[in-house]
């Protein structure tokens, strides 16, 4: 049996512990999340600040790959109402809070963020700062269509202070972008790349997605190839998360026998791998590669890297409020999730209400059991060598860890892990093992994407 056939099952990717499914909704209460975040937020203000994710769902057409929390309209008359529903539940957050609230970090993601117009982009941005601050060091990000993003979004996010920006690539294969419905030209992306450059952002990201519908090597190394031709800062090359069961008709404009399967889609991943490697990306953590000279590649070579509901991120907040539709906020030690769709959210803010519906309240073998999970997606090492990460079930999950050092994953140390080239994609299977809660409750249906 081939590790590939061995490690492929369903499994979490992991942007929190407990992942969303084995939250204890049922123990949460919106009183306990707001003592949680008032508590995180009074001791990391004054020194980190604190982080807003601020979700978009807008988008003009249906991208059948995606499984984010989207409303597909051609109606531009959406925007003005929904900003000031998130500007609301900003409001209610800023009442709420002891102090001003001092920014560090903002990502707009979606959706598609560019689906809004600068000028009320612009509305959105001014009033998040009516009632805060910036923080010294911050830094501010968002996500970009190649189809849609105008030399006035990137001037006018710049102006704003973005410096980040990422754009969704995919695939270049006429074929794959047709399955896909997200036909986008290579001209279009490097129009927006080259824009960004010029205007001065200091990190320009491409998405790129392998084990796509009809997606063959040759069209993995060609988008490569294309996309290292405008020199990106950041490649994040993700697997493609087929959920079909959660996302529904979204992620059925093709056939599973369409798919490519097991060995062949890690063969799509480890050959693209090689060739980032050669164009001088450094693999810094799960499907994340950058330059040397990025910030993401400087966290991870200093120990400060860090992964949340916003994926990887240079800097670390204990505090992330979620602004918008399905928006999940985190006060490290609990989360908290906003209603999924726009009537019930537009509801609960009519009522001056967070727009809460479900969370999870983190207790100290959860807290312990992040720590790790965190430790191995950014650092792709971890260790229980003192009593802040020591565990007792750590005896039960060794044997598990043994069988992945027998097949070359990873290497022990004194009480600690260490990650191996080999074992790099395998990292979800890894942290799989320290997962305690989806030990003790295997789910008896698929939750979760495949881990290859």
């Amino acid at each position: 049996m081939s590790l590939i056939q061995k490690y492929n099952v369903p499994g979490p990717r992991y942007t929190s512990y407990p992942t969303v499914p084995y939250w204890e909704e049922d123990l949460f209460s919106i009183n306990q999340w707001k003592t949680s975040l008032i508590q995180s937020f009074i001791a990391s203000n004054t020194t980190e600040g604190i982080s807003l994710y601020i979700h978009l769902p807008f988008c003009e057409s249906l991208c059948t790959f995606c499984g984010c929390n989207k409303r597909i309209t051609k109606r531009h008359d959406v925007e003005s109402p929904y900003i000031k529903a998130v500007l609301k539940e900003w409001d209610l957050y800023c009442e709420l809070l002891p102090q001003r609230p001092k920014i560090k970090e903002i990502h707009l993601g979606g959706g598609t963020p560019t689906f809004f117009s600068p000028a009320n982009l612009t509305t959105l941005f001014n009033g998040l700062f009516v009632n805060a601050d910036k923080a010294d060091d911050y830094e501010f990000s968002f996500e970009g269509h190649p189809n849609n993003t105008t030399h006035e979004h990137l001037q006018t996010l710049y102006d704003l202070g973005f410096r980040r920006v990422s754009f969704g690539v995919q695939d270049y294969a006429e074929k794959v972008q047709k399955a896909i419905h997200r036909n986008q030209s290579f001209h279009n992306v490097a129009k927006v790349t080259f824009w960004a450059r010029e205007i001065g952002y200091t990190s320009i990201g491409h998405d790129l997605i392998f084990g796509l519908p009809f997606q063959t090597l040759e069209d993995v190394l060609d988008t490569i190839a294309k996309t290292n031709s405008l020199q990106p800062d950041r490649i994040a090359f993700y697997s493609y998360a087929h959920v079909p069961w959660i996302k529904g008709n979204g992620q059925r404009g093709f056939k599973d026998d369409d798919l490519p399967k097991d060995d062949v889609k890690r063969e799509l991943y480890e050959k693209g791998k090689i060739e980032l490697l050669k164009r001088n990306y450094i693999e810094i953590g799960m499907d994340h590669f950058a330059l040397k000279t990025d910030t993401l590649t400087k966290a991870f070579e200093n120990a400060n890297l860090h992964r949340n509901f916003m994926g990887y991120t240079s800097s670390k907040t204990d505090v992330m409020i979620g602004l918008g539709v399905s928006a999940i906020s985190d006060s490290w030690s609990a989360f908290a999730q906003n209603e999924k769709t726009l009537e019930d959210y537009y509801a609960k803010l009519a009522q001056d209400q967070l727009p809460i519906f479900r969370g999870h309240i983190l207790n100290t073998e959860d807290l312990v059991i992040r720590r790790h999970i965190l430790n191995l997606m950014c650092q792709f090492q971890t260790s229980w060598n003192d009593s802040t990460t020591y565990f007792p079930e750590i005896e039960t999950i060794l044997p598990n860890l043994e069988e992945m050092k027998k097949d070359g994953l990873l290497e022990f140390g004194n009480q600690s892990i260490q990650v191996t080239e080999k074992g790099k994609p395998f990292v979800r299977n890894i942290c799989m093992a320290f997962d305690l809660r989806l030990k003790r409750k295997a789910p008896q249906t698929q939750l979760f994407s495949m881990t290859i």
